[in-house]
């Protein structure tokens, strides 16, 4: 499409950036790659520094006429949140914890009380206080002891996932002298009450990969390793059990899992393994009284529910059948209580959720929307005999309900409340099935205003994906997409092949050898809703980050054209050469994901879609790319360089702006109101291409 008269494309020339040849061979085959130079682990090479603080002013001025337009989104999308809130109680122990937020405060303060009317709140943390002076702060994990007076908390202040973990004793209020560095974020308490386990992270992998104990009032120095994982693929966490008798070490690879356990009561025994580790074993394992519990793929693609005892949960062969295989319901995991188990399934891409009591009984919790996001809440105790159960569709604020596991009936204790006029009846969703080029039948969440979509082709579409690593984005509200909604853009979710929208096959044919139907998919849905009169096919645009910003990526060189503007969000771009270097945090976990290149036959796999290998000399659509200095999971780099060959090679003179958030990593920027000015900033952009 024809867009290279954008009117706020005032600058004459961009950020050229200094081409050095640096030469990369593998399998016998050649590539040159100019931008290699803007690689730099410690981000402290003046020439690199300097380029990307080029590429922000040059951003900041190109965009400059939309920044009125960008003011008032932003405006919309705060004036929208309730500045004043907090979050439902929820009893753990002998309290009740929750959170609050006030006025323009950008981050919680979290207390505690002795009943759900919160009479007698006692703050335990107060983040706006503990983020004072930093750009970034993100709180991680807070975890109180068995005897409930003493709290450990994690904070990372550079936005790269590397957590500091302080500790508090909540009664006197006093900070403890205890403070473990560089870990996963993670802290588990042993049953004393002065042990804790957490995990440490190599600096340069960003891999959690050791397990240390240590005991309150001595030095980190002074820990000890108690496991320590050889095999990189795997991401280690940690946990406790339902009825907190095991402290679990959880290992995880793509397409294989592991579990170490230690008895709570004895934080000086040794971890073993629970279940041999087997390769190509998936499983999820809790434990609650004499029960083991274990979600698994054995002899299950789909997975199914087995149980076993301490005397047999080492032998899979001698496990009991609890809830079968379906070939058509996938089983995503289980919640434990003394009376019930609350399985969540997902069938034809719905989540839904199935009871089950003692005697068997099953009971289905149904839902209305044509497709909404359902997940099970925070439920501490196990005693109970109701289940909380978060709630919302695209046209549904979140809701939080509390379900009566014997009769099914929901009581809704609060409901996400959006200022302003909004009002639900006002939008409408729909579920759609998209025929693919192979003849697969694709999901796709749609949602639009009533009053101004017409089926005739004359809306604006914005599409997002992701599509990896059997992430599923389900269709949930989004108080920030009204500002879209209501200026007439059709929102679409489009469930590509990648996910697991419909079960463990619809990740396998997105993966591996099969990426390029993640790809295909998301084009094909774009084209099947412009031809079904769902869109404009000159003002479709689309968005994704991460992961799916690699599916942006290869999506804007395989069909350009279908694109009026394309937002590119922290993406995975440089993908050939990134797995071909296991020193680049996180690679060797990617290789069930991706393929391992260093095999001939993924080396082509991957080299036929990594988006910075196939640029090439054609139009592209307007693209607003944004990553993170600090980002831990795809290093800033990979957009650098993509858009330093891009500028090279495409022929149009479309806007391509690249902007770099100097303090952030992976997640963006901290705080609920800082990161809305990432969200107007991107739907003022194309909005603006709209208007002109």
């Amino acid at each position: 499409m024809s867009t290279s008269d954008f009117s706020l494309a005032l600058l004459p020339s961009f950020p050229i950036a200094e081409k050095q040849a640096y030469t990369l061979n593998t399998h016998d085959k050649t590539r040159i790659d100019n931008y290699y130079w803007m690689r730099d682990d410690e981000r402290q090479n003046k020439d690199v520094l300097a380029h990307l603080h080029a590429e922000n002013s040059y951003c900041e001025a190109q965009l400059a006429p939309m920044q009125p337009l960008q003011n008032t989104l932003f405006e919309e999308l705060k004036g929208r949140i309730v500045k004043d809130d907090n979050t439902v109680p929820v009893k753990d122990g002998k309290y009740w914890y929750h959170s609050e937020v006030r006025g323009d405060d950008e981050y919680s303060r979290h207390y505690r009380s002795s009943d759900m009317s919160t009479s007698d709140k006692q703050i335990l943390l107060d983040v706006n206080k503990l983020a004072a002076g930093f750009e970034f702060f993100e709180l991680g994990e807070v975890a109180l002891s068995p005897c409930e007076q003493l709290m450990a908390y994690s904070e990372d202040t550079e936005g790269r996932r590397i957590y500091t973990v302080h500790f508090k004793n909540i009664t006197t209020d006093e900070m403890l002298t205890d403070k473990l560095e560089n870990t996963e974020g993670q802290v588990v308490w042993a049953n004393d009450n002065k042990t804790v386990f957490y995990v440490k992270k190599d600096l340069k992998t960003l891999l959690g990969y050791q397990v240390f104990r240590h005991v309150l009032g001595t030095e980190q120095s002074q820990d000890v390793m108690v496991y320590e994982e050889q095999d990189s693929s795997f991401f280690m966490g940690l946990g406790k059990s339902r009825d907190e008798s095991l402290i679990i070490i959880d290992l995880a690879s793509t397409e294989t899992n592991d579990t170490w356990v230690l008895d709570a009561d004895q934080p000086n025994g040794e971890f073993n393994a629970l279940i041999p580790r087997e390769e190509g074993h998936e499983f999820d394992v809790d434990k609650l009284g004499d029960t083991f519990y274990i979600v698994t793929n054995w002899q299950a693609k789909n997975f199914r529910l087995m149980t076993a005892t301490s005397q047999t949960i080492a032998d899979k062969t001698q496990w009991q059948q609890h809830t079968a295989h379906r070939d058509d319901v996938l089983l995503e995991g289980v919640e434990l209580f003394n009376d019930f188990l609350v399985l969540s399934e997902r069938e034809q891409g719905q989540a839904r959720f199935v009871v089950v009591n003692k005697q068997g009984e099953r009971m289905t919790l149904a839902f209305e929307d044509p497709c909404y996001y359902a997940a099970i809440a925070m439920n501490p105790e196990p005693e109970s005999r109701s289940a909380r159960i978060y709630y919302s569709s695209l046209t549904t604020p979140g809701s939080l309900y509390d379900v009566d596991l014997t009769t099914g009936e929901k009581t809704l204790l609060k409901q996400q409340q959006i200022l302003g006029d909004f009002n639900a009846d006002n939008y409408q969703s729909e579920r759609l099935m998209i025929t693919a080029r192979d003849g697969v039948k694709v999901p796709v969440s749609v949602v639009y205003r009533k009053e101004s979509f017409k089926k005739d082709g004359t809306n604006p579409l914005f599409q997002y994906g992701y599509g990896a690593y059997g992430y599923t984005i389900d269709p949930s509200f989004s108080s920030t997409s009204l500002s879209l909604l209501d200026r007439g853009f059709v929102y679409v979710i489009a469930h590509v092949r990648g996910s697991e929208m419909l079960g463990r096959q619809w990740y396998e044919q997105g993966k591996k050898q099969h990426k390029q139907n993640s790809f295909n998919d998301f084009i094909d849905v774009t084209k099947a809703l412009v031809e079904q009169g769902y869109g404009d096919k000159n003002k479709v645009f689309a968005s994704g980050g991460s992961a799916g910003g690699l599916l942006m990526g290869a999506v804007v060189n395989q069909a350009p054209e279908l694109y009026c503007g394309v937002g590119c969000h922290v993406p995975f771009l440089d993908v050939l050469t990134t797995m071909l270097d296991e020193s680049i945090p996180l690679t060797t976990n990617e290789y069930d994901e991706w393929g391992n290149p260093n095999d001939a036959q993924f080396y082509d796999v991957i080299a036929a879609y990594s988006p910075y290998d196939n640029i090439c000399a054609q139009e592209y659509p307007h693209m607003l790319i944004t990553t993170g200095l600090h980002d831990s999971q795809v290093q800033y780099w990979e957009p650098m360089k993509w858009v330093a060959k891009m500028r090279e090679l495409k022929t149009d003179n479309n806007i391509l702006v690249f902007k770099t958030d100097m303090d952030a990593g992976h997640g963006g920027a901290s705080g609920r109101f800082k990161s809305l000015e990432e969200r107007a900033l991107e739907m003022a952009f194309f909005i603006a291409l709209l208007n002109n």
